[in-house]
């Protein structure tokens, strides 16, 4: 694809300082990027790393006017946002058309809206409801009583199970389990006995799910993830979780049962959150961190147990001296002995 620079600037938004008839072709590296190619600067940190002399594309497109920048640059608000929009106007998503593969498996009461692609070897259960410009891929397999919003994609290998609400506009990539049993039993004696999962999954609009991610039914009522929320690959979510709108969720994080996660949540990778725990509103959860209680609203967490991030540096930072506070004890109490001898 090939564009002038000043329609670039007016698709995203953007100052352009320089020739607006020059045209570019692709997006490319700041380090490979070569004539014709347009590239970015996100930040003056960047910049450091790439002089003047070592940028060959060009355009440029960047926060502010650097003078040192010679070539026709396209000033920003949000660079970041800008790489996004472009990506996606030199490198568009091209879906499969619309059909139903020949080998797919369609039960007969179910109803496929317009312009609905399925794939080869796609089982559709009983009261399925697939809504219009839905994206099947091959070999997914979708329960009984499942609602699909209208645009949404599944990709290969999904395994949607019965009574799963999926809202507009859902990506869900390859592997991921949606509404299998929540993990619950009673033990009597030396027997787990199973308590049936006899709730649904409610996935609402513009969530992205990534691959190999389990998010369990509920016991009873609905586990939630709520408008806008993006899930990391590798995710598991217990039952009867409750995601608020706009969170992210990062890989390997595992979420217990009963938990509420308020909107605009961030859970960074690896962390766990343990059961019947609320964490509330605009809260981030660092790496590796165990939420064993009630956290935020508005704070920063990390450790084990999760404590405010400050406080755990202080604390990681004392550990750190442990070695050093040792061998003075060890000087102190030779002396306390000396004088004890005296």
């Amino acid at each position: 694809m090939i564009k002038t620079l000043d329609e670039i600037a007016k698709f995203i938004n953007g100052q352009l300082i320089g020739d607006k008839n020059i045209f570019v072709s692709q997006i490319s590296p700041i380090k490979k990027a070569k004539e014709g190619d347009i590239t970015f600067i996100f930040d003056k940190r960047e910049l450091k790393k790439n002089q003047a002399n070592q940028i060959d594309a060009t355009c440029v497109v960047l926060p502010e006017d650097i003078e040192t920048i010679f070539c026709p640059k396209i000033i920003v608000e949000n660079p970041k946002l800008a790489f996004a929009r472009l990506l996606e106007l030199f490198n568009p998503t091209t879906l499969p058309p619309p059909g139903i593969h020949p080998t797919a498996i369609i039960s007969k009461d179910a109803k496929i809206g317009k312009d609905v692609s399925i794939g080869a070897y796609v089982v559709i259960g009983d009261e399925v409801e697939i809504g219009d410009g839905v994206v099947i891929y091959p070999l997914t397999n979708i329960g009984h009583k499942v609602m699909v919003g209208n645009e949404s994609i599944l990709h290969s290998n999904v395994t949607i199970y019965d009574k799963v609400k999926i809202g507009k506009r859902v990506i869900i990539h390859s592997q991921t389990v949606i509404g299998s049993d929540g993990f619950g039993y009673i033990k009597t004696g030396s027997v787990h006995y199973k308590i049936p999962q006899k709730g649904e999954v409610v996935i609402e609009d513009d969530v992205e799910i990534g691959a190999g991610v389990t998010i369990d039914r509920a016991t009873l009522g609905a586990t939630v993830i709520g408008q806008g929320t993006k899930i990391d690959n590798l995710v598991h979510i217990g039952h009867n979780v409750k995601i608020g709108k706009n969170c992210i969720i990062v890989a390997q994080v595992g979420i217990s049962g009963s938990v509420t996660i308020e909107d605009n949540v961030t859970i960074a990778g690896q962390a766990g959150v343990s059961d019947h725990v609320t964490i509330k509103e605009n809260t981030i959860v660092a790496a590796q961190t165990g939420v064993m209680k009630d956290i935020g609203p508005n704070l920063i967490v990390s450790g084990l147990p999760a404590r405010p991030h400050q406080e755990e540096m202080k604390i990681k930072a004392l550990i750190q001296k442990l070695p050093l506070l040792a061998e003075k004890i060890k000087v102190l109490e030779k002396k306390a002995a000396e004088l004890e001898n005296r």
